[in-house]
């Protein structure tokens, strides 16, 4: 097959495509600025009946602290409290626990009349029956829950904390025994839960960390001489919360009451979580000063600055879907999801793409086995592990949106490990850079399933994940967006920077050169589709062909004549992106093309047979963007999406974000709407339904957001191309974020926009209004 002049040319246009001549549109006519966001309050959610168990919850939170919020047929309402960040000893993500909260009488009890609305704007869950009214929120800034009762007759509340976790200690297992829990032949165990002794008007618990799972991992490993200059993230984590308020007392370690019946209630629930805690009685210590603190201030005041928290989260950007039947959905699922994940992301460590902090559960006997069809608040399926591949997707979509403090966990997890991925590539490697494997606890390294136990090497067992570390390109794609939004120096000096010399240095070190200099990757793999016998993968190729330049074209203020040189010999010495023939319009299974067929990306340069569903080639389309609307050669990745072995637009299939940056507007429709109506079996439908993954399927609902936000705006560089695959059909009123921190803003009816706001107010100029595709 005669491909070298084809890959010569492809490979040309890839290295060209961040220099590529930016176009300029006529001025559009302005109109004044919208004050705040309208389009929110539409999107509520009322429910007209009580709820039964925890399948019946909505989600509250403000990203370090969230809970699933439910109603049962008694009138009790429960709280299932949890954080992104409440990690046990066997590095398992669980719950801070549950309350259950009892009014007597309780004017709620009844369907008649009932009411209970999630008020986006203001994140409050609110409940009424005629005058009585039960107001839930958990403030913006700081990790409190608070509970308002205003009723029409006096009565009593009643608050008890309910704990499941009552466990074989984790220390009094054997070495034996530990082995096999952390290869999956056993239920992680963990200490049991610290309930303290009750104070006057307070209860309190713990989970406290004494052992670690860390040590016998990275000695599995083969990690042990790192051990000493890393930082263990389990040992001595202790996590719990506190409840309190003004006219209750302590009935015993678990319960509060109030002192006498009144119309005015409240409570609040204090959470506390430290990465490093001396002991469970130091913890309670700073848990007791926290709980004063916060019995200080002044519920008003912190009502006020929690609303307008959230009124100015709202404000940041927003997409508004109407027209046909099916847009309601579309734009009330883009909301949804945003929406949980400022409910989840402003912690420490980031959501997972499987249930994030919403999972639920029921109480279970220890002895039953933990499953799919019967399990804990504490039960996810796949795991406490990260799929970069996965998780990916909940972050893309906060650049546009504007929600850098959402991001930052995501970040942070990868640039945390840096120095642990440094010392494992010189151990293993013994050359310079960093790698992360595609599945990865949060502090960087293999869990024990994939590595294998008592595996003799350093390689990965699992042929899912053997060679599988281009996720960290994309994570570097990522940050660069994020630096061109918001032009950080410092985010670019402390985090970009460091982090994609060591991912670029590992590419650069890590491969030998073939008979023509190039960098040979293999053994490789092309995603997780194309396993072990992959020669030069296409993501892997894309992601620095897409990256390099980038990072050449930072400020010399920011990045070093060594660091420059590297990256520029790296760039040089990457192969060509591959390309073939494809037989009658397919993929070519091995491939070995048809030299009558149409021209197109493959997914390697070799490739076996395929093992998964991905589509590895059209990694040139997204998230690399070196093919797309706008640019050259748009019709040979047109090709390579029509041949794709596997259509998905649910879940993480990538249908949509791909056919949405090649402008293939009717695909990209029929995506969004796929995935904005992808919806759970719990009552509230936008936990979305677990797909490959669990449930709420985060990122099902963060690849829509991609999706819809691409159909929508465009950038590269400074060029802003709106339109570039919107259907004719769908009106829509937008803001979004775009690079050189700027906001557009505007109108779209019958393919054309109206009202269109931009600021800075010189950045007019650079917008390109496209012509949609079908």
């Amino acid at each position: 097959m005669k491909r070298n002049k084809i890959q010569l040319l492809t490979a040309a246009i890839a290295l060209l495509a961040p220099l590529l001549t930016m176009q300029h549109a006529d001025a559009q006519p302005t109109a004044a600025k919208v004050a705040g966001n309208p389009y929110i309050a539409k999107n509520d959610v009322t429910w007209t009946s009580l709820g039964k168990d925890e399948n019946d919850s909505m989600p509250l939170g403000n990203g370090r602290l969230a809970a699933n919020v439910w109603t049962e047929q008694n009138g009790d309402l429960v709280l299932l409290l949890s954080s992104p960040d409440t990690w046990t000893e066997t590095g398992k993500l669980v719950k801070l626990g549950r309350v259950r909260v009892k009014l007597s009488e309780n004017p709620f009890a009844g369907n008649a009349g009932f009411n209970q609305t999630l008020k986006l704007g203001i994140g409050e869950i609110e409940i009424k029956n005629g005058n009585n009214t039960l107001q839930v929120w958990i403030d913006a800034n700081r990790p409190v829950v608070h509970l308002e009762a205003h009723l029409d007759k006096p009565a009593a509340i009643q608050a008890s904390l309910e704990m499941w976790r009552k466990t074989k200690p984790f220390a009094e297992w054997t070495e034996a025994d530990q082995s096999r829990v952390m290869s999956g032949e056993a239920n992680p165990p963990a200490e049991s839960d610290v309930i303290f002794l009750a104070g006057a008007n307070q209860i309190s618990w713990c989970h406290f960390n004494p052992n670690s799972y860390y040590p016998f991992l990275m000695r599995q490993e083969h990690l042990e001489s790192l051990i000493a200059s890393t930082k263990d993230p389990l040992y001595h984590r202790c996590f719990g919360a506190a409840i309190t308020g003004a006219g209750l007392v302590s009935t015993d370690n678990i319960s509060l009451k109030s002192k006498t019946a009144a119309k005015d209630l409240s409570l609040a629930i204090v959470a506390l979580i430290q990465p490093r805690a001396v002991s469970p009685a130091s913890w309670k210590k700073d848990m007791d000063a926290r709980v004063k603190s916060v019995t200080n201030r002044t519920l008003a005041q912190d009502k006020q600055a929690h609303q307008k928290w959230w009124q100015d989260f709202w404000n940041r950007s927003w997409i508004n879907v109407s027209g046909k039947d099916e847009t309601a959905n579309v734009s009330q699922g883009y909301v949804m999801q945003r929406y949980m994940l400022a409910c989840s992301s402003r912690g420490e460590i980031p959501a997972k793409f499987n249930g994030g902090v919403f999972t639920v559960g029921h109480d279970i006997a220890d002895t039953v086995k933990q499953r799919a069809a019967i399990h804990d608040a504490d039960y996810r399926a796949w795991g406490d592990s990260y799929w970069n591949q996965n998780n990916r997707l909940l972050y893309w979509p906060l650049i546009a949106t504007g929600d850098t403090d959402l991001i930052k966990p995501w970040y942070n997890m990868y640039l945390n490990a840096l120095p642990l991925a440094k010392g494992k590539n010189q151990l293993y490697y013994h050359h310079a850079g960093a790698s992360y494997p595609e599945t990865m606890h949060f502090w960087g390294i293999s869990n024990l399933g994939d590595f294998g136990k008592n595996n003799p090497t350093n390689e990965i067992q699992s042929h899912w994940q053997k060679y599988h570390v281009q996720g960290t390109l994309e994570v570097i794609a990522q940050m660069l967006d994020t630096y061109d939004y918001g032009h950080d120096n410092t985010f670019a000096a402390k985090a970009l920077v460091p982090f994609a010399d060591e991912i670029i240095t590992f590419y650069g070190q890590h491969w030998p050169r073939d008979a023509n200099g190039k960098i040979l990757m293999s053994p490789s793999q092309s995603l997780e589709t194309y396993q072990l016998t992959a020669v030069n993968p296409t993501p892997d190729i894309a992601g620095l062909m897409s990256v390099i330049p980038r990072m050449l074209a930072l400020s010399t203020n920011l990045t070093t004549a060594a660091q420059r040189a590297a990256w520029a010999k790296t760039l040089n010495d990457l192969p060509p992106i591959p390309i073939g023939r494809t037989a009658k319009g397919k993929l070519p299974p091995l491939g070995d093309g048809d030299p009558d067929g149409t021209i197109t990306i493959l997914p390697a340069e070799k490739y076996g047979k395929p093992g998964n569903g991905e589509n590895p080639e059209l990694y040139v389309a997204f998230p690399y963007r070196i093919f797309g609307v706008g640019k050259p050669n748009l019709e040979l990745a047109k090709n390579t999406f029509a041949a794709r072995r596997s259509p998905q637009n649910t879940c993480w299939g990538q249908d949509g974000t791909q056919a949405a940056v090649l402008g293939l507007t009717s695909i990209a429709q029929k995506a969004a709407i796929a995935e904005f109506n992808n919806y759970g079996d719990q009552r509230f439908k936008w936990f979305w339904k677990p797909g490959h993954d669990w449930i709420p399927d985060l990122d099902n609902g963060g690849d829509g957001m991609i999706t819809l936000q691409n159909m929508l705006m465009q950038c590269d560089d400074k060029r802003i191309q709106l339109l570039p695959a919107w259907p004719a059909d769908w009106t829509a009123d937008f803001k979004l974020n775009a690079p050189y921190q700027t906001t557009v803003q505007g109108h779209v009816e019958n393919g054309k926009v109206t009202n269109l706001v931009v600021t800075p107010a010189a950045r007019i100029k650079d917008v390109v209004m496209v012509k949609a595709g079908k």
